[in-house]
């Protein structure tokens, strides 16, 4: 289902390293909106938690939830403009569940699972942040559900590209997650840093990083559902 990546298509991904290395901005020019750019994929983007559930809280006070909409609504723009259908399980702060719901984390996964039910996706990709004990540990982590092997090799590519693009080497691995063991389509859940890294808390709380973010991830999804070379890039 899921394709190699050919030579042209790598060495536009050590442009965008270089790129986003130095701290330049990177945006497609925009399209006009029209049926004739429509590819016939359809992307589940999953900003986590929402609502009561604000995830990690830095030590700055942000709040993982308001990061992960942020980076969501990047990707889409960047996936929208390469015709994509883009369906997000949230658009606003508020949380999946309604507030007669008894067990709301439970309702608001559900309500997740039913958006992607719904949208019968090529992929689904699930953004979160990631904490640890020890401040040091950083970077990217992506995940998929044990014995997906679409997952794992979807999981293994975007893990790849944003290892590239924000110099880390982790590897992509299993994860126990109810977004990725509870749906049918493929599915994967990235976990874009850890704000319990000083520096990378920092990165994370910036509109310019949270730009970055949703371009890597789109720029990873694109190449792997296309294998297609990046045209009309804009740098400034």
């Amino acid at each position: 289902m899921f394709v190699t990546i050919k030579m042209k298509t790598i060495a536009i991904i050590l442009v965008i390293i270089i790129v986003i290395g130095a701290g330049i901005g990177i945006y497609f020019a925009v399209r006009p909106a029209s049926a004739d750019i429509a590819n016939g994929k359809t992307i589940v983007l999953d900003p986590g938690h929402g609502g009561r559930d604000g995830g990690v809280i830095g030590s700055t006070g942000i709040r993982e939830s308001d990061i992960n909409l942020a980076i969501a609504l990047a990707a889409e723009r960047f996936l929208l403009e390469k015709g994509y259908t883009v369906v997000l399980t949230r658009r606003n702060s508020d949380g999946l569940y309604a507030p007669t719901d008894q067990n709301k984390k439970m309702a608001d996964m559900n309500r997740r699972r039913q958006i992607i039910e719904e949208a019968r996706p090529d992929l689904v990709v699930s953004i979160h942040q990631n904490s640890f004990p020890g401040a040091s540990v950083r970077g990217p982590r992506v995940f998929y559900a044990k014995g997906s092997e679409d997952g794992k090799a979807v999981a293994e590519h975007v893990q790849s590209s944003m290892n590239n693009a924000l110099v880390s080497s982790a590897p992509a691995a299993v994860g126990d997650y109810f977004i990725l063991e509870k749906t049918q389509f493929t599915s994967i859940l990235i976990e874009c840093g850890f704000l319990t890294n000083p520096e990378e808390e920092r990165l994370l709380a910036t509109t310019e990083y949270q730009q970055k973010l949703g371009f890597v991830i789109f720029f990873a999804i694109h190449t792997l559902l296309n294998d297609a070379s990046m045209t009309g890039i804009v740098v400034g």
